[in-house]
């Protein structure tokens, strides 16, 4: 068995990403709607005809001629192949209605396993089982029935859920493979233009209408010649030997991925929010990357921007060149930033931040400063003059740090 991807084996898209065959959906999307009105109201008189007439074969061919009518065509391959005398089809699923489509080849049974009971369980052509709930219980009474005289055979999908039947199988399901000790499989492929055949957590009816919807849906079958178990092989090993027989039929891979398997990786695209360029700091931004990225002026931006964020290392790169575009000047731009830090109401984070700046320059030819007002100021003059020397500091210190940085001489700075 092969771990195929699992992205491979369905199909979370119902359109599909070629820009000509999505024109060609537009285009034919007015004919689509008014043919899925026309099928729902043909389909109500298949329901009506295959409920009012008796299981026989001449049930199976007029409703498989309405079918085709609702765009659901059904060939077969190897019907020599078919023996009556098995109790038990084995087949790959595909969509929701595979039932459907092979029970208009030969009578057979599909227990619902799980969903809805009752009238809605018997619309869509499952046999209900009327057993203990769990996997043993519905087991024996499966087991029972195959062993009864006369009764139908049974149709069971051991992979437990829908692929899209291009990439691989789901990994079979031992319990069915514990009713009988003879098996038919049954390869199923499934082909439909324009659309995909099916998308995670669709609902059957949704699925009905896409199906009313597309020009086509073409189910080929192919019956594979009745396979028995040996007296010394399990059950998990029969299984995989007609997952193997299946796949090798299918010209797809047998994979180990599991319906719960299906399920997760699900769960996981469901709550996986994808990326997007408001997530990405502007500051985490290289130099390198801007510099590729833009034009000769912006090149040069670019590397004035690099120079203040040395001086400024806590403000974004976005912000620094947006004032460089403005002054294309670093000293002028530097003081905007201070200034700007200043007056904001984090003006306390930029404080810390060139307080911190001050203690790595202290031992430095750089004197120490302190921005930081020592008391609030009574008055609003002196609130002024207080906030006028914290700027008049920071504006210095940048300054000095600026000249250290590039071995500038005092007057060249002017």
């Amino acid at each position: 068995m092969e771990n195929r991807g699992i992205e491979d084996m369905f199909d979370f898209r119902r359109f599909p990403k070629d820009a000509g065959v999505l024109l060609l959906l537009l285009i034919y999307f007015p004919v689509g709607i008014c043919l899925m009105l026309i099928r729902i109201f043909i389909g109500v008189h298949v329901f009506l005809v295959s409920c009012a007439l008796p299981e026989s074969f001449v049930r199976r061919f007029i409703v498989r001629v309405m079918c085709s009518v609702l765009g659901m065509h059904v060939r077969q391959k190897n019907p020599r192949f078919r023996d009556r005398n098995t109790k038990l089809y084995i087949c790959n699923h595909v969509t929701e209605f595979d039932h459907i489509i092979i029970n208009l080849l030969t009578p057979c049974h599909t227990p619902q396993l799980e969903g809805s009971t009752g009238f809605v369980c018997w619309a869509r052509g499952f046999m209900e089982i009327h057993s203990a709930p769990g996997q043993e219980a519905i087991g024996e009474s499966l087991q029972r029935y195959c062993s009864t005289e006369g009764t139908p055979p049974l149709l069971l999908f051991p992979e437990e859920d829908t692929t899209n039947g291009r990439a691989g199988l789901l990994k079979f399901s031992s319990w069915p493979f514990s009713l009988t000790d003879s098996i038919q499989p049954v390869a199923l492929r499934v082909t439909r233009p324009l659309i995909a055949l099916s998308t995670p957590e669709s609902s059957w009816l949704t699925e009905l209408l896409w199906t009313f919807f597309a020009p086509c849906t073409v189910y080929h079958v192919s019956w594979l010649p009745p396979v028995s178990r040996q007296d010394d092989e399990s059950k998990p090993e029969f299984a995989n030997k007609v997952q193997e027989l299946l796949a090798g039929e299918l010209g797809v891979v047998s994979t180990k991925i599991t319906r719960a398997d299906k399920a997760e990786h699900i769960k996981r695209k469901r709550h996986t929010v994808p990326q997007t360029s408001t997530s990405v700091r502007p500051g985490s931004i290289g130099l390198g990357f801007m510099v590729q990225s833009l034009g000769t002026d912006d090149h040069r931006i670019a590397k004035m921007a690099q120079q203040v964020k040395e001086v400024l290392p806590h403000l974004p790169l976005n912000v620094i060149a947006k004032d460089l575009a403005k002054t294309n000047c670093v000293d002028t731009t530097i003081t905007n930033l201070l200034e700007n830090k200043e007056e904001s109401p984090m003006g306390a984070t930029g404080t810390s931040t060139c307080g911190s700046m001050n203690s790595s320059y202290s031992s430095g030819s750089a004197p120490a400063i302190k921005p930081a007002a020592k008391s609030f100021g009574k008055s609003p003059v002196d609130r002024h003059l207080s906030l006028q020397e914290r700027k008049d500091a920071l504006y210095n210190f940048a300054r000095r740090r600026y000249i250290e940085k590039h071995g500038l001489d005092e007057e060249d700075s002017h």
